[in-house]
């Protein structure tokens, strides 16, 4: 929770991506019209964010490159050594790999309230096929960080 000047709390939930375009369309449409209900039951202001967090993907690649190394099925190999040559890709100066996240976010002075809030968000999303978790210190400061600070990394203490 960010603390504001005026008292107000700045909180809310990190909700886990899914891709619902690999589900079957009744299952794509059910997400669809959950989120859609979820939505229609939130009676406060809140602000939807998605941020793009660029990943470092290196151990992931050494690992790909023992593996490899300590397979000898030709078919293995194959199929490993296209996973390296995706990763490359990825890496090369071209491309970006990115973590996508997701975030509701809302201010409220009131503590009870917070945690209604917080409640009625999570269940909801759950609702919809959804996970989702309160956000850490972590994800508040990345949240900062992009919008607030130009992208640059804050140097201060716990956010609460």
């Amino acid at each position: 929770t960010v603390i504001l000047d005026n008292n107000e709390k700045v909180t809310g939930v990190k909700v886990t991506p899914r891709n619902i375009f690999i589900l079957d369309e009744d299952a794509q449409q059910n997400v669809i019209r959950g989120l859609s209900n979820f939505y229609n039951t939130i009676d406060f202001e809140f602000w939807l964010i998605v941020s793009d967090r660029v990943v470092d993907i290196s151990l992931y690649q050494s690992q790909l490159q023992l593996l490899y190394n300590n397979v000898s099925k030709p078919k293995l190999r194959k199929l490993i050594m296209q996973d390296i040559n995706k990763a490359n890709l990825f890496t090369s100066s071209e491309y970006n790999v990115v973590d996508t996240e997701y975030y509701i976010l809302f201010k409220e002075k009131r503590l009870e309230i917070v945690q209604k809030k917080l409640h009625n968000l999570i269940s909801g999303l759950a609702s919809a096929g959804l996970q989702s978790t309160q956000t850490s210190n972590n994800d508040l400061r990345i949240v900062l960080d992009n919008f607030l600070n130009g992208g640059e990394t804050t140097n201060f203490g716990a956010v609460m």
